[in-house]
């Protein structure tokens, strides 16, 4: 989580903060072939130097960046989790719960969509 420290101490809410480093934790160690790097301000994690997901905060929401063929892909199930999304993220509200197993889905579908890709973006 090195590469995150100082992302995540520039999080003035200390239960936005705990929840960010919550988040970037559970991936970091749910995928450990992933490379997380800040690129655009911004914490994401890459494979084989694709763009696999990335995420910002802001005083509302954690925002979850898995491109638009993930949002594609798991529309219905974002809805029934209780988040609203944009073409590009899903906005988490901070007194919402994660759904890690819904995150989970749309990391291993742009792992496995983007395993032949060689560019950074779709």
């Amino acid at each position: 989580m090195e590469a995150f420290a100082e992302f995540i101490s520039r999080i003035d809410n200390p239960q936005h903060r705990e929840r960010t480093e919550e988040v970037l934790e559970w991936v970091a160690k749910k995928y450990p072939n992933l490379m997380p790097k800040i690129a655009w301000n911004q914490p994401m994690f890459t494979d084989h130097d694709t763009f696999i997901i990335g995420f910002s905060v802001s005083k509302q929401h954690l925002a979850v960046a898995p491109e638009k063929a993930g949002i594609i892909q798991f529309a219905d199930e974002i809805k029934q989790a209780g988040y609203d999304h944009t073409k590009e993220l899903i906005r988490m509200k901070w007194v919402s719960p994660i759904d890690f197993s819904l995150l989970e889905r749309i990391i291993e579908f742009n792992i496995e969509d983007k395993a032949g890709c060689s560019t950074f973006w779709r």
